[in-house]
Parts: structure tokens; sequence; C-alpha cells
């Protein structure tokens, strides 16, 4: 099951920056630097009680113009409208009611999403309280008074706010139709992709009831088999501004991949991998998503019989962190191999579904304690006792040692390529849970 989205919307200095980093900073999951994985906070991985979530922070630049500043707002209004589960719709009890508050909340109510309204900056309710009403003129729902500086009001505010999950995310989790999205830069050719494959199999597309997003959801049948393709189309409106552009962009992949099963990362040939590629493919595999790298435009590169072995070394090069990912060269013009990434997607899908016997894993684990020891520090060494795989999508390994400190990554990335030499699991990433005996299974 996916997890929920949660757009932060609202003016100039209100204080979204502020709030984003309240919620995510404490909940935040701070995975290591991986080359290429985005660290501009615009999205976190948060928690509250037992409730998992994506919060996105929706601002951007912030011009002086009032006129802007509503083009701006609308916008903002419009990607969290298209993407979220849930908008947090912020105001400032200090300046008031404005006018770019009330056209923005009419554009948020027409959507028919949840929307919690946070009135920020009440430091003090003895000071503020009676302020807080007249942002029930906005015909949103009852005001949440926070204070995203001093930290009061946010549990409440997230209580408003897990509220609205439960019934949310129900309906696709009894879809088990393959998801597949498919991420990419602007211009690299993913609507063009889904057009053709939509084309050769000449299906009737029907739009899928309750999808507004902008990430289109269709539903393409082959050999009998229903897949659908989350497609992240570029911009409607052309930024100026590239910075913005690829902002939204990013936040659009997020939510993509977040709905996905497995991704698909576009890259045009012609232009070869960029850091910008890179980012993309990093948020797949954060989220622990299948991941299968096709080059677009195929057809266009002049090619001799190392062309493609040299490009793949490329590849695996700036995507060193996904050693797994399975790649392919295609045309979406042309219709070239597009039969094979269907064999891909559901190769990737049956590995990322695959169950290892613990009696089987723990066969693999002694052989390679006893082809390379485990590390030892200052005379203790470490144990491992056993393992066993204890969920799918992503395969996740519980590993029991006597002491985690003992359990470097470089032992835990040699445990998993011994694992991969045994069963494949190509195209999905392995995650690993290291926990000590004495402490109770989870």
């Amino acid at each position: 099951m996916s997890k929920p989205v949660v757009a932060i919307v609202g003016r100039p200095n209100v204080g979204k920056s502020t709030l984003f980093n309240v919620i995510a900073g404490d909940t935040i999951s701070i995975v290591k630097d991986t080359p290429g994985v985005t660290r501009d906070r615009i999205y976190a991985d948060c928690t509250w009680l037992d409730m998992n979530f994506t919060l996105i922070d929706t601002g951007g630049i912030e011009p002086e113009s009032r006129d802007i500043i509503l083009s701006q707002m609308r916008e903002q209004a419009e990607i969290a409208i298209s993407t979220a589960d849930v908008i947090i719709f912020i105001v400032d009890v200090r300046q008031g009611l404005q006018d770019a508050d009330s056209k923005v909340a009419d554009m948020l109510r027409r959507s028919k999403k949840p929307i919690v309204l946070a009135v920020n900056k009440v430091d003090s309710m003895a000071k503020f309280g009676n302020d807080v009403y007249e942002f029930y003129n906005l015909g949103i729902g009852d005001p949440v008074p926070v204070s995203a500086a001093s930290r009061l009001g946010i549990g409440d505010l997230l209580d408003e706010v897990t509220k609205h999950f439960d019934g949310e995310k129900m309906e696709e989790e009894d879809d088990d139709r393959p998801r597949i999205a498919v991420v990419g830069k602007p211009n690299v050719g993913k609507s063009s992709l889904i057009n053709k494959l939509l084309g050769e199999n000449r299906v009737i597309v029907s739009d899928i009831a309750g999808t507004t997003r902008d990430a289109v959801d269709t539903e393409i049948v082959h050999n009998g088999v229903p897949y659908v393709f989350i497609d992240t189309a570029g911009l409607r409106r052309k930024s100026k501004i590239k910075e913005e552009l690829e902002r939204y962009s990013i936040i659009r992949t997020v939510t993509a991949v977040e709905r996905a099963d497995i991704v698909v990362v576009l890259i045009d040939a012609a232009e070869g991998v960029t850091e910008q590629d890179a980012k993309i493919a990093g948020i797949a595999h954060e989220r622990g998503k299948g991941v299968i790298v096709a080059v677009n435009k195929w057809d266009a590169v002049e090619k001799n019989d190392k062309t493609i072995y040299q490009y793949t070394n490329k590849l695996k090069e700036v995507l060193s962190f996904m050693p797994y990912a399975e790649y392919i060269f295609i045309s979406a013009a042309t219709g070239q191999r597009l039969g094979k990434l269907f064999e891909l997607i559901d190769a990737v899908r049956q590995n990322q579904n695959l169950r290892v016997a613990t009696g089987v894993l723990n066969e693999i684990i002694t052989e390679a304690v006893a082809m390379q020891q485990p590390p030892s520090d200052k005379g203790k060494r470490l144990k491992i006792y056993y393992g066993t795989q204890v969920a799918v999508k992503p395969p996740t390994f519980v590993i029991f040692v006597n002491n985690k400190e003992l359990m470097h990554f470089s032992y835990t990335r040699y445990l998993e390529n011994q694992i991969r030499s045994a069963f494949g699991f190509r195209g999905t990433p392995l995650k690993f849970l290291v926990r000590e005996r004495k402490e109770k299974e989870q």
C-alpha cells in the first residue's frame, strides 16, 4: 500500500518551510548520502503515531509583486491538488485574512480533496485566540491554531491530517495490477512511450476513476495482463525559472514513485545520463522500488558493435548506487524492444515478490561466513546467528547477530552480493535489518 501524500500550501512568509522542517525534522528518515539522491528537502518521509506519510513543501521562490504571488500560489495549489491526498493550507494569524488566501481557498475547496487549515504564529492563545476565528470565513473547516516556530499545536494538526488517511488508500490496496511509474526529465519521451504502448496494444483506454492527479493513470493490457502506467508528464505551464521546473518535476516524481511497484527511469540516448537522471533514479532507490533504466531514442544513435556495452558501463558508473537495476535500450517512436520491456517488468515484479526459505537462506549465509570471516573490533568478532526473510516489495531480511555495532555496511553489502548470486533478485533492491539476538524480534 502506498503512503499518503500531504502537501503544504500557503502565501510567502506564513511559515510553510518552518512547518515542513518541524514536522520532517524529528521524523525524516536519514539515509546515507548516496550519489545522485536528491537532498533538497522538498519532500520527507514522516511518521505520526503509527502512520507513515510523505510530506511535500510546495513553496519555491517568493516574488515581491502581489500579482506574481497570487499566480505562484495558484500554481502551488494546482500541484497540491494534483498530487496530494491531504492538503495543509497554512495562513498567518498576525497578517490576518488576505484576499490571496480566499482565492486559493476557493480553488482548494473545489478540488474536493481533504484540507486542513493551519493558522500559524499563534504563540499565545490568550493573545491571538480570538483572531483565529476570522479564518472560519474561508469556509474550509475548523482552523487549527499552531506555532511552527514554537512547536505548539503540531500534534493537534497532525491528528487532523491523519484522520483523512484511513479510507483514502484502501481502493489501491485491493488492486493487484502491477503499477509502473514512468519517470525522467522533461522531453525524454515519457508520454510518447505510453502512447506507443497503447497504440501497439490497441486497447480501450479508460481513465481510472478517482484519478485527478497530474500523474495520469493509464491501463494497458499486454498478452491479456492489465498493467497500470503512471505517466509523470511535464508541467502544463512553462516556467521560465529552471529551479521551479525542476522542483515541481521532483514533486511529481516522488508522488508517482510512491504509488508504483516498479519505476521505469527514462533516459535520452542522445543526451546521455545526467546528474538529474541520477536524482530521479535515486528517488525510486530510496523508496525500495523495482527499477528499470530505459534508454529512449536509441534509434537516433550512431552505433557499432561496442556501443551498447560502452553506454551500459557509463550508466552503471553514474547509477552505481543501484547495481541491481535492469537496463534496456528502446525507441518510443519506432516501438523498438517495447515487447521486451513488458518481459522485464514481469521479471522484476517476480523478483520483488520472491521469498527465500529460511533454511536455504542460512545455508547461503553460512557459506558466505566461511569464505570471508566477519569483521572484528578490539578483540570482539561479529557472530551471525541466523537470517530470515520478513517481507517482499522490496525483499527484506532480518539478520540476527551478537553485536550490531560490528556489522559494518561493507559486510552487509558482501552478504547481499552472496544472496544475489544465489537467487538473482535482479531489478529490485534488498533491505537488511540487523538485530541483536538479545533483542525481541520485531
